[in-house]
């Protein structure tokens, strides 16, 4: 039995970055040696087992069989004959294709470290072809190895991929798994510029990918692409490290303006109720979580509507914190306005632009989360009347609050 340190583990130490998960790889073993040996199987599809002290994986070496259209068509053979470099052919990138023994030696059949040098991510091998998610972990690793470039060769199998149709084989699942991934990266724009050049992005959101070349007013908009625009925005949200959901209504809030009539370019009135179906629409076919798709929803509709705040009466701003049920939602509240403060700073020269509107909807709910609704509604039975009278009683706080900015 050969124990050797595989993948993500070897590539982060090579490139001086902290290791989080070790994986390992058993060359010349059994299912039943590793049992013996107190090791705890996991594996569904293949032999993986936990280390009954560490809990790190170890998985028997293997080779795959291409049987059908998708990640799931494969068949696996592990046997204690497969050799390591077998087991690397199969692996994705040849910088997650090196090996380590217990010596501290690289083994490195694919050229990996020359990779890591050049910082190229390459293919290993054609098989790469056969598992439409490398495509996604390409992407994926552009965004967070920002330094790195997909080579060329890579690049045009991955086109080849999506022109042979083994993209349309992707599960909701996995591709809303990849994508949450990039977008938590450092720069998730770079994910979307590799899926844009293999065409994957036509076939995987095909409602983001319409808004390259969608021109914009260049007095609000000094970079006028659409496109180019939310990718600014998702980067902002990345250097302010906002959480997924956020980064996620960024990526969402103008598809509007991937319909807007041409006749009505560059202007894009009424994009944010023409983006909401859109929105909707991604969510349901990615099965996106909940918080996810709900901030991404009301992100879609009102931001637009934030921009006006400045010039609304005390009570069309209370109205506005109703609709958007702030009061109920207040920490939602607050990952909408990081999603518009992404959105207004996601301008080209204009990443450090002030955002007085997001600052004045956060003093007006906080003054009217401080009415004590319950002891209004005590002098009033009807519930319209109760209603009404919580709205008087905040409308007053509110106007307080402004008097005194």
């Amino acid at each position: 039995m050969q124990v050797y340190l595989v993948g993500g583990a070897v590539r982060d130490e090579l490139l001086g970055i902290a290791v989080k998960d070790k994986d390992f790889v058993v060359v010349g073993s059994t299912p039943e040696e590793m049992i013996a040996a107190g090791f705890k199987p996991v594996g569904k599809d293949f032999p993986v087992f936990l280390h009954p002290k560490t809990h790190d994986e170890y998985a028997l070496a293997r080779t795959e069989r291409k049987t059908a259209k998708g990640y799931k068509g494969f068949v696996v053979h592990a046997s204690p004959e497969v050799t390591l470099e077998e087991d690397l052919a199969r692996r994705d990138l040849t910088i997650n294709a090196i090996a380590k023994d217990s010596t501290g030696k690289f083994i490195d059949p694919y050229n990996g470290l020359a990779d890591i040098q050049s910082k190229t991510l390459r293919h290993v091998s054609h098989a790469f072809a056969e598992d439409p998610v490398r495509i996604l972990r390409a992407a994926r690793l552009s965004a967070r190895f920002q330094d790195f470039s997909l080579a060329p060769e890579t690049n045009q199998l991955m086109q080849q991929m999506v022109a042979s149709g083994e993209v349309d084989a992707l599960v909701a699942e996995r591709v809303w798994q990849e994508l949450a991934k990039g977008l938590m990266e450092d720069k998730p724009s770079r994910m979307f510029d590799v899926l844009r050049a293999c065409c994957a992005l036509k076939k995987i959101l095909p409602e983001l990918d319409k808004l390259w070349g969608v021109p914009q007013s260049a007095q609000y908009h000094p970079e006028i692409d659409t496109g180019v625009h939310v990718m600014l925005a998702i980067d902002y949200a990345a250097r302010q490290n906002y959480a997924l959901a956020v980064r996620f209504a960024t990526l969402m809030h103008d598809l509007g303006k991937g319909v807007t009539p041409a006749e009505l370019l560059p202007q894009h009135i009424g994009h944010e109720a023409r983006g909401i179906h859109l929105v909707k629409d991604v969510c349901k076919r990615l099965r996106v979580p909940n918080d996810c798709k709900e901030l991404a929803q009301i992100v879609s509709k009102f931001h637009g509507k934030l921009h006006q705040v400045l010039q609304m009466k005390p009570s069309t701003l209370l109205s506005f914190i109703v609709e958007l049920d702030a009061i109920r939602q207040p920490e939602r509240f607050k990952d909408f306005l990081r999603a518009c403060e992404a959105d207004s700073r996601g301008r080209t020269g204009l990443e450090n632009h002030a955002t007085p509107a997001a600052d004045l909807m956060q003093k007006v709910l906080a003054a009217a989360m401080n009415v004590d609704a319950g002891a209004v509604a005590s002098a009033y039975d009807a519930p319209e009347e109760i209603k009404a009278a919580v709205f008087e009683a905040r409308l007053d706080a509110v106007k307080k609050t402004l008097s005194l900015l």
